[in-house]
């Protein structure tokens, strides 16, 4: 009667783990997901040519593939348009799907089997426990042991030191934060970072290993870079950055119960009136994005994980039943961005090393936690990113035009061009850069809502509306302070503050909140049998931190409802 008893409609942070815990459990599950595969040999050349439908065969996956796509240069991987990593089908003639936001900024998510953790820097850190008890309509004692589930299953442990982490350990510790090695943050402090990356190869040191072969061995390289896509492994499920693209995904597959299906973008969900339980899910119609060919699937239970944005376009562009809060409340951590110019003797002096080498280790290994405010942490990239996002993209204009106010702890502060760029430039080596995350207040006014007029091949397009809170600015304004205390502590001899355009997004959630559009298994109120898996069902910004793990976290928290509610 049904094609599947789960459709999950997206793979990337909650998509993929609720498909191989649903495997798991002996289910039969459908993935749609709208962008290509990268890594798998139904789709030999995945950006050309449109290849095979289905996969779910283990033996599918292939690491030769999937190194010769992601070759980590900067440009060909970032571009928005052209880049591997984009939103928008997997045919690169034709361009990435359309969002409408009236204001400067930018949205760094992607499509594609993993979705957009083929991005992301790893960071696995848990919510804190302040901003879920008493907040949430579940406790944070719940999420414990899914936690510990994913946290097992990526895995996650506390990142390497590298010089960048030594320095920011050292001007951390100088600027009186306390160390805090735990994973429930309760009390402001450091540690290093939890991150979602294999442990460092153990022949690493031993010269009678080139880099080649160490790059082809299992175990992270500390080559720097993690942005840029991670090529370091033996096999795709040995990939020492752990997207869900060579974790979750790979360990569906092995249930031998998930077939996942790429260039499929999902434009409705599909309903009955069922006599006992009233409006129900019953499957989706999706696009094949190569042929434009409608298709549609049937299932008892449908999983929406598409992401912040697309999972309440898809409510909307689907019919369903009104509710004020699909959409609403969209919380972005309201990032800011903080650097330190070092001088060649300070580091000496400090590391005996004369650079800070930003493009060495693990994008970001370290961190300081401030329950109620956010927290900041080392984040060093690849020169153009860092480029852009310190000297090139600001809400606060020229640092010609508007220098720094009397008595700012920043020397500069918004873009920065000509001779001045380039001599910044010229000390990339003995720079380093610190990434903002705010605690963001939760607002109704911030939203994502569908376009009454223009549409794309996948129906209404999304508007996205984002104003952040004068307390949210007042919290970020003092990370920034935070931050740049803890760099001239460590030495930097000048600070520069980029201050962020507010219209930039890398950690949307809370557009469809448990407790608002959803009960506390992730089911729709309004729609039996339509769970929520991604960002979006967060109630809030949980505080500050990263968020995917807590997304995977509560996806395995999810599946499990699904089965003991609907399939035991």
């Amino acid at each position: 009667m049904f094609d599947a008893d789960v459709i999950v409609i997206g793979s990337g942070g909650g998509g993929a783990v609720a498909a191989k815990e649903l495997g798991e459990a002996g289910l039969k599950v459908l993935v749609l997901e709208a962008g290509p595969w990268y890594g798998n040999k139904q789709w030999a050349n995945p950006n050309s040519e449109r290849g095979g439908e289905w996969s779910s065969d283990y033996k599918d996956l292939d690491v030769g593939i999937y190194k010769k796509i992601f070759n980590a240069y900067e440009n060909n991987m970032n571009d928005l348009v052209s880049g591997v990593f984009r939103f928008g089908p997997a045919d690169r003639r034709r361009t990435p799907w359309h969002r409408v936001m009236r204001q400067k900024g930018e949205i760094w998510q992607l499509s594609g089997v993993g979705g957009t953790t083929q991005l992301y820097w790893s960071q696995s850190p848990r919510a804190f426990p302040l901003a879920v008890d008493n907040i949430w309509p579940i406790s944070y004692r719940e999420l414990i042991p899914y936690y510990e589930k994913a946290e097992a299953t990526l895995p996650v442990q506390f990142a390497p030191t590298t010089p960048k982490e030594e320095l920011f350990y050292y001007g951390a510790k100088k600027a009186g934060w306390p160390l805090i090695p735990t994973l429930n943050v309760t009390t402001p402090g450091y540690r290093p970072n939890p991150n979602a990356i294999l442990p460092t190869n153990e022949h690493l040191m031993d010269q009678s290993y080139s880099l080649e072969q160490l790059s082809n061995m299992e175990g992270c390289t500390l080559k720097g870079n993690c942005v840029n896509g991670c090529t370091t492994g033996s096999s795709v499920d040995k990939i020492a950055k752990r997207s869900t693209l060579v974790s979750y995904v790979p360990l569906a597959l092995k249930t031998g119960n998930v077939a996942i299906r790429p260039n499929s973008f999902v434009i409705k969900l599909l309903t009955a009136q069922d006599p006992k339980e009233g409006l129900r899910a019953t499957g989706v119609q999706f696009r094949d994005t190569w042929t434009g060919e409608i298709g549609e699937l049937t299932a008892r239970t449908v999983v929406m994980a598409a992401g912040c944005i697309e999972s309440p376009r898809l409510w909307l562009n689907s019919g369903l039943p009104y509710n004020e809060w699909v959409g609403r409340g969209l919380t972005n951590h309201c990032f800011d961005w903080v650097a330190g110019v070092f001088d060649e003797k300070d580091l000496m002096r400090i590391m005996g090393l004369p650079a800070v080498y930003p493009y060495a280790g693990h994008t970001s290994g370290a961190r300081v936690d401030i329950p109620g405010t956010g927290i900041f942490q080392v984040s060093c990239l690849s020169p153009g990113l860092m480029s852009f996002l310190t000297y090139g993209f600001s809400e606060a204009g020229y640092d010609a035009l508007n220098p720094p106010e009397p008595g700012a702890p920043w020397d500069i502060h918004g873009r920065v061009v000509g001779p001045q760029l380039k001599e910044l430039m010229m000390n990339y080596s003995r720079t380093m850069s610190i990434l903002i995350l705010t605690d963001d207040e939760t607002l109704y006014r911030n939203r994502v809502q569908v376009d009454p007029l223009l549409k794309d091949e996948n129906g209404p397009i999304p508007i996205m509306y984002y104003t952040p809170s004068p307390k949210t600015l007042k919290r970020r304004d003092q990370l920034a302070r935070y931050a740049s205390e803890t760099l001239k502590q460590a030495g930097a001899r000048k600070i520069i503050r980029s201050d962020t355009p507010f219209g930039s997004m890398i950690h949307l959630e809370s557009t469809m909140r448990m407790g608002y559009v959803t009960d506390t298994n992730c089911e729709a109120y309004q729609v039996r049998r339509l769970f929520i898996a991604d960002n979006s069902v967060h109630f809030n910004g949980i505080g500050g931190p990263n968020p995917t793990l807590t997304t995977q976290a509560l996806a395995t928290r999810t599946a499990e409802k699904i089965v003991t509610k609907y399939f035991s």
